[in-house]
């Protein structure tokens, strides 16, 4: 039996997942100066109420007492966007 030694290729999947998670953490992992622009809340995806258990409170990007360092505006401790990532314990 022959093998053919064709490249194994990625899938588009993978791809786009790659991609997603370089973005995100190009985000989420460096600090963001004070005076750079933020995103609105309606972009994050912003809302007052929690989602599930998680809540800005218990966010690595909220701000004391109502700020997030990636979303501009008035947060509220209990509220919740798509950018939440859990305080570690």
């Amino acid at each position: 039996m022959s093998h053919t030694n064709r490249p194994v290729r990625p899938s588009r999947r993978s791809l786009l997942t790659g991609a997603a998670v370089a973005a995100a953490c190009g985000v989420l992992c460096h600090p963001t100066p004070a005076n750079a622009a933020k995103m609105s809340q309606k972009a994050a995806l912003y809302q007052d109420a929690p989602k599930g258990d998680q809540r800005c409170d218990t966010c690595t990007l909220f701000l004391p007492d109502s700020g997030c360092k990636i979303v501009d505006g008035t947060i509220r401790p209990e509220g919740w966007c798509k950018f939440y990532v859990a305080k570690h314990a």
